[in-house]
C-alpha cells in the first residue's frame, strides 16, 4: 500500500512538472516571438507562424503572408510588449496562450500604446510549436506601462 501511494505520488508530481515545464515552453515561446517582432526579425517568424495562420487586429484580419509583408514593411513595428501576466491552457495538441499586456507598436507612422487581452494559439506539429492564431482585445483599463 505504502509502496502504491509513494508510486502514484510520483507519477502526480512527474506529470505536474512537465505541464509547467510545457506551460514554461509556451511562455518563453511567445516571449522569443514579441522580440523577434521587435526586431523585425521575418526569418525566424516565418518559421514560427504556420503556414495556415490567421492575425486578428484593431484594423484587420489576414494571414502568415500578409503579417510577415506588414513586419516586413514597417507598417506595424511591435516596439515593446510589456507582458504582465500569462495563463497557459492544454486542449491535445494545441496551446492557448492569454497574456495581459501592453503594447508600444508604431502604425502607419503613428506611436500607439495600447491595453491588450493578447489570444495565441500554437499548434504542436511533428515534435514543433507553431502559431496558428494571434488575437489582440483591447482592454477598458488605463496603459500600465510607463513610458517616460
Amino acid at each position: 500500500m505504502k509502496t502504491t501511494i509513494l508510486s502514484l505520488t510520483f507519477v502526480i508530481l512527474c506529470i505536474g512538472s512537465a505541464s509547467a515545464q510545457t506551460e514554461n515552453e509556451i511562455i518563453q515561446l511567445s516571449a522569443k516571438k514579441w522580440q523577434w517582432m521587435s526586431d523585425k526579425n521575418v526569418d525566424s517568424l516565418s518559421v514560427l507562424f504556420h503556414d495556415k495562420s490567421d492575425f486578428v487586429h484593431m484594423g484587420g484580419t489576414w494571414g502568415k503572408a500578409r503579417e510577415i509583408d506588414i513586419i516586413k514593411g514597417g507598417f506595424i513595428w511591435y516596439k515593446k510588449a510589456e507582458v504582465y501576466s500569462n495563463a497557459v491552457k492544454f486542449i491535445g495538441n494545441t496551446a492557448v496562450l492569454l497574456s495581459d499586456m501592453d503594447l508600444v507598436a508604431v502604425v502607419g507612422g503613428n506611436d500607439a500604446i495600447n491595453s491588450f487581452m493578447v489570444t495565441e494559439v500554437y499548434v504542436k506539429e511533428n515534435g514543433q510549436w507553431s502559431l496558428a492564431q494571434l488575437t489582440f482585445s483591447k482592454l477598458s483599463r488605463p496603459v500600465k506601462l510607463k513610458t517616460n
